[in-house]
C-alpha cells in the first residue's frame, strides 16, 4: 500500500478535526449530545434543536421525513464529518431516506437501542416505551426481529413523560431526578409514579427483562423508571448505545478528532436562544455560553438533494411486535 503525501494527511486531519452534527425536535437530543461529548472528548458538535417544531411525535411520518431532510441538509453546508439523527421519531421516520440523501454517515438512536436489548435480554422480551409516532413506526420491533428473530418486542406509547421532563425543566435548578425525588408539591411526585404505574405495569405483566428508552428524553428519568420496574428488568438508554456507535463508526472510518484537538461545541435552535441554553444546560450538565437562532424560513427555503436509487428489498418477514395497552 502506497503512504499518503504530506498534502493528503494534511487533508484528512482537517477533515477529521470537523465536527459531529447532531439534531433532535427539541432538547431530549441533548442527551444523545452529551453521552458523545463524554464518549469522544476531543470532537466537537454541532448541535440543532427544532425547538419550534416540537414534539415531532405526533406529526404524520412524511412531514418528519422532510424535517430530517432539511435539517441534514443544513448541517452538511457547514461541513459536519457525520450525521446523528438524536430524536427517535426522526430515526424512524427519516433515517433511511437521510441515509440515502447525503454523503457523510448517517447513524440513529434505535438500531443501537435495539442491539443492546438484543444483548441484554435472557428471556427474548423485550419492552420498549417512546412517543406515539415511535411505536406507530414499528421501528424497534423491526430493528430487534432484525437481530433476533426469536426475540417478541412489547411497545408502550408513554407520551406524558416527555411532558413531565418539559415541566421539570421548566421548574428551576438541579436535575429532573432531584425534582421528583425532592418535591414536596402533592401534585407532582404523585401524578409521576401513577402515570409510570399506567404506563409500565402492563410491561412487568409481560415479563420483559429489558426495557428500552425510545425517546431521548427519558434517559432524564430513568432512576425513577428503574424504580418502578424493579432491579430485575435491565433499563437500556439509547443516548448512551449511539455514543458508543458514533465512536465505532469514526474509528473505523480512521475519522476520530486526534488527541490534540480542542473540542468547540456549538449549539442552534429554532426557537428561542435564550431559554435554549438555559434548560439546555440542565440537559447536558454543563453550561451551553450561547445558542444562536436558526430561522424556520431558512430551513424551508432549502432544497433538498435528491434521494440515491433505493437498493433491491430482502423478502418481507412477519414481524413479532406487541403494542401494549
Amino acid at each position: 500500500m502506497r503512504a499518503l503525501g504530506a498534502g493528503a494527511t494534511a487533508i484528512l486531519s482537517r477533515m477529521n478535526d470537523l465536527p459531529i452534527g447532531v439534531f433532535d425536535s427539541g432538547l431530549g437530543g441533548l442527551t444523545v449530545a452529551g453521552e458523545i461529548m463524554r464518549t469522544l472528548p476531543h470532537e466537537s458538535v454541532l448541535y440543532v434543536g427544532d425547538t419550534a417544531r416540537c414534539p415531532y411525535g405526533p406529526r404524520p411520518q412524511a412531514e418528519v421525513r422532510d424535517f430530517v431532510l432539511q435539517i441534514g441538509s443544513w448541517l452538511s453546508r457547514n461541513h459536519v464529518k457525520m450525521l446523528v439523527v438524536a430524536c427517535n421519531t426522526g430515526t424512524a421516520a427519516g433515517l433511511a431516506a437521510a441515509q440515502r440523501t447525503f454523503d457523510v454517515p448517517v447513524i440513529g438512536v434505535v438500531e443501537p437501542g435495539a442491539r443492546a436489548a438484543v444483548q441484554a435480554t435472557r428471556n427474548h422480551k423485550v419492552g420498549v416505551i417512546a412517543t406515539s409516532g415511535t411505536v406507530e413506526s414499528g421501528a424497534y420491533s423491526n430493528a430487534v426481529r432484525a437481530l433476533d428473530a426469536g426475540a417478541t418486542v412489547f411497545s408502550v406509547a408513554a407520551p406524558k413523560f416527555v411532558e413531565i421532563v418539559e415541566q421539570g425543566l421548566h421548574m428551576g435548578p438541579g436535575s429532573i431526578e432531584d425534582v421528583l425525588a425532592d418535591s414536596s408539591d402533592v401534585f407532582l411526585r404523585p401524578t409521576f409514579y401513577d402515570i409510570a404505574r399506567d404506563y409500565l405495569d402492563p410491561l412487568k405483566r409481560t415479563g420483559v427483562d429489558t426495557l428500552v428508552l425510545g425517546c431521548t428524553h427519558f434517559p432524564l428519568l430513568a432512576p425513577a423508571i428503574k424504580q418502578v420496574m424493579g432491579r430485575q428488568v435491565r433499563v437500556i438508554s439509547s443516548a448512551q448505545e449511539t455514543a458508543r456507535e458514533v465512536r465505532e463508526a469514526l474509528a473505523a472510518r480512521r475519522s476520530l478528532a486526534p488527541a490534540s484537538n480542542v473540542a468547540r461545541h456549538r449549539f442552534f435552535t429554532t426557537g428561542d436562544p435564550d431559554e435554549f441554553a438555559r434548560l439546555g444546560a440542565r440537559v447536558l450538565g454543563s453550561p451551553i455560553p450561547a445558542a444562536k437562532h436558526l430561522e424556520l424560513v431558512e430551513l424551508d427555503s432549502i432544497e433538498i438533494p435528491p434521494l440515491r436509487p433505493e437498493p433491491a428489498a430482502d423478502e418481507p418477514t412477519t414481524e413479532k411486535g406487541t403494542t401494549c395497552s
